[in-house]
């Protein structure tokens, strides 16, 4: 493939030729056909999502969106559950506590209880079931649960809930749309058959704990001792790990245990939602990279603004801080817990009010790191894999206004996968 008349980043307008999946030749009025006419317009690698949840991601099609985007108040909760046939299962995802208040199964038996509901919280990290549901998953005999509030169980409620149709298809023909050539899935614990489920995806893949990093979950309420953190992780190397940590305490707990397990090429801290000032400089010299959501104190403006401890909120999701202290940094949407376009998480990562905001190129930049490297910027030259994102304008151009209608096409190993 030749594609004519690009602006590549350190080369100028050039020309670009790809063979065996790979850019083979860079430079200007290149011999051959022409198959693309870039007319001008940006050529860049791929953008990569490094932190996304592709199957939870892949279930929204069959599911009810009960975020505080879609609904306001009891009643529209109570309308968007009874939307189906009576003894149908509902699948919820996005609730969050601004919406209706806190749910458990009390509260769900009241609004619907003529079907089993499930209703995942916005973090991913509680389901909340009515009796129907409890009594059809068998986990109304079982301690504990009789709540309904499950926490952590995405692996146990798979094997007992009816399976939900998962459209990866589509899941990888919008990212593509975006200019998105790979995804760093990010669970926990992923499923056996993953690969197979995921395979319909045209993007290139990268899957935590079937390929490095492994993933580690830290929760408050079970959080280990730093020394048994860094046993875990000795155990794990040479492996690197990947180590969630959305509060003060589990960075703390990760920066010690790294500290005395000793960090690895690879090392990551997913999120890093409270960085204090303190450890800004001891994540720099661990040389851990930090994959976060610049956009959520953005997107959740509101509501962290009252379930954020007031000492918290000033380091919430940092961004330009640590790219300053010399900190790796790079981004992933976390989608569906966050927005699926990279092109938003991008704009957020600009417009941040709390002087964490970045510029347009290093905002971008987070998305163009390779994916065992997520804050090193691939760059096009001969040699290098031909994951490409072709704009319909001028790199400056697209910078102003960093929005995915500026995407013309993509390519994963030189193979088009948009526009189909």
């Amino acid at each position: 493939m030749l594609i004519r008349d690009v602006g590549v980043v350190g080369w100028g307008r050039v020309d670009v030729r790809v063979e065996g999946g790979r850019v083979v030749e860079v430079g200007r009025r290149l011999a051959g056909s022409v198959d693309v006419d870039g007319r001008g317009g940006a050529l860049l690698p791929g953008l990569h999502d490094h932190h996304v949840h592709l199957t939870a991601l892949a279930a929204e099609a069959a599911s009810v969106r009960v975020g505080p985007a879609e609904l306001r108040g009891r009643e529209e909760l109570a309308a968007a559950l009874r939307g189906g046939a009576p003894g149908e299962w509902v699948r919820a995802v996005g609730y969050h506590e601004s919406v209706a208040g806190e749910l458990d199964r009390r509260v769900l038996d009241e609004i619907a209880p003529d079907r089993p509901v499930r209703v995942q919280h916005r973090s991913g990290a509680m389901w909340f079931l009515n009796s129907a549901a409890l009594h059809a998953t068998g986990l109304d005999q079982e301690k504990g649960d009789g709540d309904g509030r499950l926490w952590r169980a995405d692996a146990r409620l798979r094997r007992l809930v009816p399976p939900v149709r998962l459209d990866v298809e589509a899941v990888g023909r919008r990212a593509a749309r975006l200019g998105v050539t790979g995804f760093t899935n990010a669970d926990p614990h992923p499923a056996d058959d993953l690969a197979r489920t995921l395979s319909a995806l045209p993007q290139r893949l990268l899957v935590m704990g079937v390929d490095p990093p492994v993933k580690l979950m830290l929760d408050d309420p079970t959080l280990p001792a730093p020394a048994e953190l860094a046993a875990a992780v000795a155990r794990l190397r040479p492996r690197p790990v990947a180590v969630h940590c959305v509060t003060r305490v589990q960075l703390l707990v990760t920066l010690l245990a790294l500290d005395e397990a000793g960090p690895v090429e690879g090392d990551r801290i997913e999120h890093a939602a409270v960085v204090p000032a303190e450890t800004v400089d001891w994540i720099r010299r661990l040389g851990v990279t930090v994959v976060t959501q610049p956009h959520f104190p953005v997107e959740r403006a509101q509501a962290y603004a009252v379930d954020v401890h007031p000492d918290d909120r000033p380091h919430l999701y940092r961004c330009r801080t640590l790219a300053e202290a010399g900190v790796p940094v790079a981004a992933g949407t976390d989608a569906p817990y966050g927005t699926h376009d990279p092109w938003a998480v991008m704009r957020a990562a600009v417009d941040r009010a709390d002087g964490e905001g970045v510029t347009p190129q290093a905002a971008l930049n987070l998305f163009l790191g390779s994916p065992e490297h997520p804050a090193s910027t691939r760059r096009l030259t001969a040699g290098s894999v031909a994951d490409l994102c072709l704009l319909h304008v001028p790199l400056h151009e697209a910078l102003d206004v960093l929005s995915a209608d500026v995407v013309r096409g993509a390519y994963v190993g030189g193979r088009r996968i948009h526009p189909l």
